[in-house]
């Protein structure tokens, strides 16, 4: 029997197919971290643990006939997932009337594994030792201005990439933000008949992002080359068959997954 348990389902290919199609688009529509993370895999779901590196400092060392590997922890790949059900009946009603089944329960759930991700991604997770881009060890922060007025969004954004440089972290940088943030960008530049947001584009190579799960007041500036931070797919998204219970089926959407940041000083946090 395999991982996901669908040959113990009396689920058809063709439904199977039509899950696994909404599953991916709709979280597709919501990951952000996908988008400018460099992915390490998928691993496969056997894949229980990787190691993460201090980036400038790991180094084997040698004593007592002993060889060691300093500045490197292995660490779990943990497990994101949500749970839905689909009624029998509607199933049946479906196969009988040859219309489509209604799978907007597999959307929703879809959609709050693909945050599940992306909170792991930004927040960690304090209770079991993960640390996000907000809070990984190192990070550098600078205050944020008033996006809302003048020229700020561009004058603080440029300052973080003006301090990645002093530290000799080049590469693809990239400007995740809340949505609140980003909105507040969407507003002409008097003197310039440019919006803020394109002239911060441009800073970026087009490299921005809305990420709904920051909430509200939250922007991250990194360079997310693979050497400085990248995300590890040990299972990728997909559906697996639980049970059935009082006749109707149980679902769960799972993946396993981890930020793997190794120089948190390639990472701005703007605070206000």
């Amino acid at each position: 029997m395999s991982y996901l348990s669908r040959e113990s389902s009396p689920i058809s290919a063709k439904l199977w197919e039509q899950i696994d199609s909404a599953v991916v688009q709709a979280a597709s529509h919501v990951l952000t971290g996908r988008r400018f993370l460099h992915v390490f895999g998928p691993l496969g779901v056997g894949a229980e643990s990787i190691n993460i590196d201090d980036a400038d400092h790991v180094e084997e060392v040698s004593a007592q006939g002993m060889i060691k590997t300093n500045g490197r922890k292995f660490v779990e790949i943990p497990t994101v997932y949500d749970d839905f059900t689909l009624l029998a009946r509607d199933l049946e009603s479906s196969a009988k009337s040859g219309y489509p089944t209604d799978l907007s329960k597999v959307l929703a759930s879809a959609e709050a594994c693909a945050l599940a991700e992306d909170r792991l991604v930004y927040f960690g997770n304090e209770k079991y030792g993960y640390q996000g881009l907000l809070n990984a060890n190192g990070v550098n922060k600078l205050k944020r201005n008033d996006w809302k007025t003048g020229e700020n969004s561009f004058a603080d954004v440029a300052a973080g990439i003006e301090l990645l440089a002093t530290k000799g972290i080049y590469g693809a940088y990239a400007l995740a933000v809340s949505p609140d943030l980003y909105m507040q960008m969407q507003r002409i530049q008097q003197g310039t008949g440019l919006l803020e947001i394109d002239r911060v584009s441009k800073l970026l190579d087009g490299n921005i992002f809305k990420a709904p799960v920051l909430g509200s007041g939250k922007a991250i500036l990194l360079c997310s080359d693979p050497r400085n931070v990248d995300l590890v797919i040990g299972q990728d998204i997909a559906t697996a068959y639980l049970e059935q219970k009082d006749l109707n089926h149980n679902f769960r959407i799972l993946e396993t997954v981890l930020p793997r940041i190794k120089r948190g000083q390639a990472i701005v946090v703007f605070e206000s």
